[in-house]
């Protein structure tokens, strides 16, 4: 193996790697090296955001070594403190169940099957029992756990820290002391939980395993880290024209970051390009990767179709109400043209509702189904709203009977 071609590979888009020294140890070790990665399944849906790390996790496959997939099952029911200023809520275990079975078949749209090795840290964590509990909260003391900023941060401001919350790390960590990993992949806000497992391993006389963290990937409000929780995400299971679209909304700063993270163009191919042919150039590559090329050119020809010249796209959902009128909310809400009732109203005091082109400011507004009408929610979500059951029938309609 080439370890300075593999550390060049390795090092694109990384924050920090600890250490670099030891990182080459291990990659000249003589067998595949087992690569650690745990996620605690709180969502059901991965985005963007989440397959930086996973982008990575695939590079080092490609270089010939072993991913040990951890489903933070047991974890899950604590909730992961980092970057959080209260205490994370934790989930049932029939959404624990759930949303790891969404993860499952979501990791191998990039990742390596057949070297990814699945586990639950129930199978060990579970066996600790009170006694294993106790002597692993012996391993670190509550001065160093408050010297992490955001548990530092919630009790200079006197704000609840559960001890439950204090033994997140040291299980995390543990989960690396179990494995006997080599080296661990994580994002830059799980630094100081990625360090307790280093030390928990020499605690436990284990090589300490070589850390790589990742920025956080800003998402499409180009200010916060990309989640569902803030609503600017772009998921890895969306429609592709919503993919496109939603890429095709980010800010022109984003691009940088989001070529060297999210793809494996050269970054010297995209400097200077205008940052519209750089969104659209970064639309089709992360389309095109989670469908195919194909889709990836339709959606682009679709959107200068849509987007340039203004125009209605070729194919849209139609409805068609049994009742004479209907409440301008339930109407998006009941059409999946929003999650919630709650988005919906947002959506109209932001000026992001319209029919015909004339926008909707009234969450009361009972829209009438008297005729044929074009709804538009956001900029890329269409409805074609029918007249009402019993009404005459539009020409589109006359003519489909005609050509059946």
């Amino acid at each position: 193996m080439d370890i300075q071609k593999a550390l060049e590979t390795i090092k694109r888009g990384t924050l920090e790697i600890i250490s670099e020294e030891q990182l080459k140890e291990k990659l000249l070790l003589d067998r595949p090296l087992r690569i650690k990665f745990g996620a605690d399944p709180t969502a059901p849906d991965i985005h963007l955001g989440h397959t930086v790390i996973l982008r990575k996790l695939r590079q080092l496959q490609d270089l010939g070594h072993k991913l040990i997939f951890i489903i933070g099952d047991f974890t899950a029911r604590i909730g992961d403190p980092s970057g959080r200023d209260v205490t994370r809520p934790p989930l049932s275990q029939e959404e624990i169940e759930e949303n790891a079975r969404t993860y499952k078949e979501q990791i191998f749209k990039i990742v390596d099957r057949e070297r990814t090795e699945i586990v639950y840290n129930s199978q060990w964590l579970d066996r600790l029992g009170t006694e294993g509990m106790i002597r692993l909260a012996s391993h670190y003391t509550v001065a160093r756990m408050l010297e992490r900023d955001d548990f530092k941060k919630r009790y200079e401001s006197q704000k609840e820290i559960t001890i439950l919350e204090f033994l997140y790390p040291l299980l995390q960590g543990y989960d690396s002391v179990h494995l006997e990993a080599d080296i661990e992949v994580g994002g830059g806000d799980q630094k100081f939980n990625l360090l307790v497992g280093r030390e928990l391993q020499r605690d436990y006389n284990q090589q300490p395993l070589a850390i790589i963290t990742l920025p956080l990937l800003e998402g499409t409000d180009g200010v916060r880290k990309m989640s569902k929780s803030y609503g600017n995400y772009i998921g890895i299971n969306e429609e592709p024209k919503e993919m496109f679209g939603k890429i095709m909304s980010l800010p022109d700063t984003l691009m940088p970051k989001y070529f060297e993270l999210l793809t494996d163009i050269p970054l010297e191919e995209v400097e200077g390009l205008h940052p519209k042919e750089a969104k659209k150039l970064l639309s089709r590559e992360i389309v095109g990767f989670y469908y195919d090329q194909g889709t990836a050119l339709e959606c682009d020809e679709e959107f200068e179709r849509v987007f340039k010249m203004k125009e209605v796209p070729a194919e849209i959902p139609e409805f068609r109400p049994i009742s004479s009128s209907m409440n301008i909310v339930e109407l998006i809400f009941a059409n999946r043209l929003a999650k919630s009732k709650g988005e919906a109203r947002r959506l109209i005091s932001q000026g992001g509702i319209s029919i015909e082109g004339e926008k909707i400011t009234d969450s009361d507004l009972q829209v009438v189904f008297d005729k044929e009408q074009i709804l538009k929610v956001g900029k890329r979500r269409f409805l074609r709203i029918l007249p009402a059951e019993g009404s005459p029938k539009t020409n589109k309609e006359r003519r489909n009977e005609r050509t059946n």
